[in-house]
């Protein structure tokens, strides 16, 4: 605008032409106005939206880069824990095998529980790997919590039995929630039997089923003696089994099984924490009713 009114007068046009020249300049100065703001935000918008992509992609690439590692881990840990089992029933068949086996017959049944050892392992590795992937598909419907209690109470007997632990629990009627009743049983399987391994024998693992109007609140309580603040705050990751050693004991997990509670229990919307108990702790879930 101002180049076109200094243009104008140097031009030498007459008062009258500069006049139109004027009328014209304040004509379109606002429209230019208008279309330069209207312009410099849509520049605006595209900068932040190239700002934003490029923050997602470096976002993107952090999580592949940190699933990849998971993936890594994954495979490394499995082929280490699964290779104990199967060195063990390697070792018994070819005894049998060769006729040097122990004449009480126990090698079958040991093949037996390290096969179930095994099964179990895979089961949860198939679970975790859903969980991760977001490929986790829960079929909700209307069920009792306190039977689902009751089913994974009667699975945990015979594995309390041979520890010497005692289970045992109750819930505050039905208590009814719109649940995946088989993936909420696996939650509870696995936190019975982590619960019996933690628990010395004579001590006892009691499973509690409540309900609110909005939520049902599940509480598996052990006797391990309690569980130091910085081992809460990894007792939820994958294979970790609250030491050093990579090798499990007899009778220990996998270290997978309150990966997976966690897991699925966040599928259903639901938290689940650790507590203080007498003489122990305890693991509570907490899930919507609806």
């Amino acid at each position: 605008a101002a180049g076109v009114l200094v243009s104008s007068r140097a031009m030498f046009i007459s008062d009258h032409d500069s006049s139109i020249v004027l009328l014209v300049v304040a004509a379109v100065a606002p429209v230019a106005l208008v279309y330069g703001l209207v312009l410099a935000s849509r520049v605006h918008r595209l900068d932040r939206a190239a700002a934003d992509r490029a923050a997602e992609a470096v976002a993107a690439r952090e999580r592949d880069a940190a699933v990849e590692a998971q993936r890594r881990d994954l495979v490394a840990w499995a082929s280490h824990d699964l290779r104990t089992p199967i060195a063990g029933i390697r070792a018994m068949a070819e005894a049998i095998e060769d006729g040097v086996a122990p004449p009480d017959g126990a090698y079958p049944a040991r093949i037996k529980a390290q096969a179930d050892r095994m099964a179990a392992m895979v089961d949860d590795l198939l679970a975790l790997s859903r969980i991760h992937s977001g490929t986790l598909t829960l079929t909700r419907e209307q069920v009792s919590v306190s039977d689902l209690v009751s089913d994974a109470l009667a699975t945990g007997v015979a594995l309390a039995e041979r520890t010497g632990v005692l289970v045992d629990g109750e819930a505050d009627g039905p208590v009814l929630a719109n649940v995946d009743a088989r993936e909420l049983g696996r939650v509870l399987d696995n936190l019975i039997a982590n619960a019996i391994q933690a628990t010395p024998p004579g001590g006892r693992v009691l499973v509690r089923a409540t309900g609110s109007p909005s939520t049902v609140t599940i509480r598996v309580t052990d006797a391990c003696g309690g569980i130091p603040e910085d081992v809460r705050a990894r007792m939820f990751e994958p294979w970790w089994r609250g030491d050093d050693a990579r090798t499990p004991r007899a009778g220990d997990g996998a270290g997978l099984g309150l990966a997976v509670v966690q897991g699925i229990v966040s599928a259903h919307g639901g938290t689940v924490d650790v507590a203080d108990a007498p003489g122990g702790c305890a693991i509570e879930v907490v899930l919507p009713r609806a």
